[in-house]
């Protein structure tokens, strides 16, 4: 049976980093309500008038997940294991920050004047919050496209049909899809039944969940459990399909840091102010 709706979120704009505006559909919280996702953000730039978008210097991650997807234009990264690189249109930055990482983010335009991405916070259990940090590089090339009538859908994590997403060995069991429906067209995934699932809907409109409500652009989708989720269109649309187990444990968020209890918060605060944060 097709999971029915929770609940529809509508993006606030935020400003973070260096003033880069966002539309954030998921902010993290002690309710962690999203378990295991715990921020979601979309950032877009298209005013050719203004210089390169401002992006985000260097900050420190610990305990999560950092997923950053690019649709349109960039993002050159560097961090303090000596990495760096540069996020193209099409490629997914999986990263895990484990026990400590610092990390600066900055956005690029594309010819076209453009920027047009997704940042996804994905937590650790406790059991993985102070593992050594990875990461996991994809480039476009690299991430299957299937087609089925009139739906397109790229697989970064999870499988559809007989593709699998080269996103492997992620704590969260996760889906991530991008899926795209030509007019008329019907998406259907199952999905396991107690996972949180989520569609972020940007461009076009679509009807979702049992109910088949109608969801235009720029808005959430939370559902309620259920084994399986279904998408129609009139008109075409393209959203972000997101799926993954929930870990259920207490978390305390703080800025860029998701733990599960106060006292490690205060001792990652403790860590950077002796300077020994991301030194091991």
């Amino acid at each position: 049976m097709s999971r029915s709706i929770s609940h529809i979120v509508k993006p606030q704009t935020v400003a973070d980093g260096a003033g880069v505006l966002l539309q954030r559909s998921i902010a993290p919280l002690r309710t962690n309500e999203y378990d295991p996702f715990l921020l979601l953000d979309h950032f877009y730039f298209r005013d050719p008038r203004q210089g390169e978008p401002r992006g985000f210097p260097m900050h420190p991650h610990r305990g999560i997940e950092t997923v950053t997807y690019m649709l349109e234009g960039g993002t050159s990264h560097r961090d303090s294991l000596g990495n760096a690189g540069f996020i193209g249109a099409g490629d997914v930055q999986w990263m895990t920050s484990g026990r400590g990482i610092l990390h600066e983010e900055m956005p690029r335009k594309s010819e076209r004047g453009g920027v047009n991405g997704f940042q996804l916070w994905v937590n650790l259990p406790a059991a993985k919050k102070m593992t050594a940090p990875r990461y996991q590089e994809v480039t476009a090339a690299t991430i299957p496209t299937l087609e089925k009538e009139g739906a397109y859908v790229r697989v970064i994590a999870g499988t559809f049909g007989d593709a699998e997403g080269p996103v492997q060995e992620i704590a969260a069991q996760p889906l991530y899809f991008d899926v795209r429906l030509d007019a008329g067209a019907t998406f259907v995934q199952n999905v396991p039944r107690e996972h949180t699932v989520l569609a972020y809907l940007f461009e076009g409109a679509g009807c979702f969940g049992a109910e088949q409500e109608l969801i235009p652009a720029l808005h959430l989708v939370a559902f309620e459990p259920g084994e399986q989720i279904q998408v129609e269109t009139d008109t075409g649309a393209r959203f972000l399909l997101l799926a993954g187990a929930p870990f259920r444990e207490p978390i305390v968020p703080y800025g860029p840091f998701v733990m599960n209890t106060v006292e490690e918060i205060k001792e990652t605060i403790r860590e950077i102010q002796r300077g020994t944060f991301a030194k091991n």
